[in-house]
């Protein structure tokens, strides 16, 4: 009898999710598993939720949740010395990581992805102390996605990021940052805007903006948008959806095992959209240490 965790995070997405997670664990227990499903309330339960799970004898976890929610599953992975394999049932509001991993999202596809138990070893990132399954980044609109109320992602949807995206520029003025990269293949400092250090290709909906990422080449794909006049933003921006912003002058792009960023103030980390410290910081890939089913 297989032994199935479920942590849920009804905060995440809409009413209809908890109905699909119950139909979902009604075809599991009608099949033989054994099913315990736990609900989050509070930031970190999901990791900690995972971390009991590893201690104990359980088979899978099934996450359900935005981006935020799978960060702290994998994290309690990262932390514990068993790597239970993860099937990741989208339902926030943008779902990065599982829509790049092309994870089904019809309950019945799913049940038919955990019973193959095709199984997939997937790099994570590290910043410090802390772990991110999709995306680290900082300057503006990285804050957008932990500044952006859970009852209004919940009634706007990803429109509600659009909004907030639009008040953070017209505050902050396009205020840049004072950053000091440094690492095996780049050392520089410059007046940067926006930095991107990603596992995947797939950043706040926009499916190419790391386009050479992969999360399962031992590497970080780092993203640097140099200070820019509006015409040159425009540029990028317009460019983002073919990848093709990466060939800018004002952007820059490589892949590597471990960076270093530095800045003359402090400036907040988001990690998976949720806030993960102040620079300065060093990131750097974990290989093969998050296990998922596909």
């Amino acid at each position: 009898m297989k032994k199935v965790k479920v942590i849920f995070n009804p905060s995440s997405g809409r009413q209809s999710t908890e109905r699909k997670l119950d139909r979902l664990c009604k075809l599991l227990l009608d099949d033989g598993y054994l099913v315990n499903k736990f609900i989050t309330k509070k930031k970190d339960d999901a990791m900690l939720e995972t971390i009991k799970a590893c201690k104990e004898d359980w088979d899978i976890i099934i996450v359900s949740g935005g981006d935020g929610t799978v960060n702290e599953v994998a994290k309690g992975i990262a932390k514990s010395e068993r790597k239970i394999p993860v099937a990741i049932l989208s339902s926030g509001t943008v779902n990065d990581f599982a829509n790049y991993m092309e994870i089904p999202k019809n309950i019945n596809e799913f049940y038919e992805m955990i019973k193959r138990e095709k199984f997939i070893d997937v790099d994570l990132g590290k910043v410090n102390d802390e772990y991110f399954v999709n995306v680290a980044a900082g300057g503006i609109l990285s804050n957008v996605g932990y500044q952006v109320l859970p009852e209004t992602k919940m009634v706007l949807g990803r429109l509600a990021y659009y909004i907030e995206g639009l008040r953070e520029i017209t505050l902050q003025n396009l205020e840049s940052i004072n950053l000091n990269i440094e690492s095996e293949e780049y050392s520089l400092n410059d007046e940067v805007l926006l930095f991107i250090v990603s596992n995947s290709s797939s950043i706040g909906g926009f499916k190419k903006l790391a386009p050479e990422a992969d999360v399962l080449d031992g590497l970080l794909d780092v993203v640097i948008i140099k200070k820019s006049g509006v015409q040159d933003l425009a540029n990028i921006f317009i460019n983002i959806f073919s990848g093709g912003h990466v060939n800018h002058p004002n952007v820059l792009y490589f892949k590597s095992k471990k960076v270093e960023l530095k800045t003359n103030r402090d400036v907040p980390i988001d990690l998976d959209g949720e806030y993960g410290g102040k620079l300065p910081a060093t990131f750097e890939v974990v290989p093969n240490a998050f296990r998922i089913i596909i």
